[in-house]
């Protein structure tokens, strides 16, 4: 019960963050809802974690903090990158591209837009900061051996989450981008 609803204040933030976006609050909170399934599937099937409250809820909200962070910041640069580039979109449909492959570079600047703090923490983490559940375990009397191996664990889940909730999330965002003729839904680009 606890995790659908961090799935659901999750989808509204990293919605609200891009609200110009159409139906924004749906894609953001079924792409967490994905990533954050897929994920904590994974870890469950090959034992990682029992699956209990006790460790379901504090490494859902992990992954779901993570992923709300990273779909918001995709979605929102997606849109914004979209409006700045209009005109070389729009050539690129006049020129016989389909959608999706006129917006195929905003669509990749937005990922890693998305992405970069996920991944600088993860090439950082241990040598310029301690994170929490390293920190928590070493006060907690745990070896530091093991301590780096929970925060490995995490970081790996963090960011198979956060990948699949901002890929999913561009891919399902972009079309609200276009009419069913194939050009460009301006509407959506005037508002701010």
């Amino acid at each position: 019960m606890i995790v659908p609803l961090q799935v659901c204040v999750a989808g509204c933030t990293a919605g609200q963050r891009a609200k110009q976006v159409p139906r924004g609050k749906y894609v953001a909170g079924a792409s967490i809802l994905v990533g954050t399934a897929i994920t904590m599937f994974l870890l469950v099937l090959l034992n990682v974690f029992p699956f209990t409250p006790r460790y379901i809820i504090p490494i859902a909200g992990i992954m779901v903090g993570s992923a709300m962070r990273v779909t918001g910041v995709s979605m929102k640069r997606l849109r914004d990158d979209i409006k700045t580039q209009m005109s070389l979109v729009e050539t690129a449909l006049a020129l016989g591209a389909t959608p999706r492959q006129a917006i195929l570079q905003q669509v990749k600047r937005s990922l890693v837009v998305g992405l970069s703090p996920i991944l600088d923490n993860a090439k950082t983490v241990g040598l310029i900061s301690l994170p929490g559940a390293m920190t928590g375990l070493i006060l907690g009397g745990a070896s530091p051996l093991e301590a780096i191996q929970v925060q490995i664990v995490i970081m790996a889940m963090v960011l198979g989450a956060s990948t699949i909730s901002s890929v999913m999330s561009a891919d399902l965002c972009w079309r609200a981008f276009f009419t069913k003729a194939y050009q460009l839904e301006t509407k959506v680009f005037m508002s701010d």
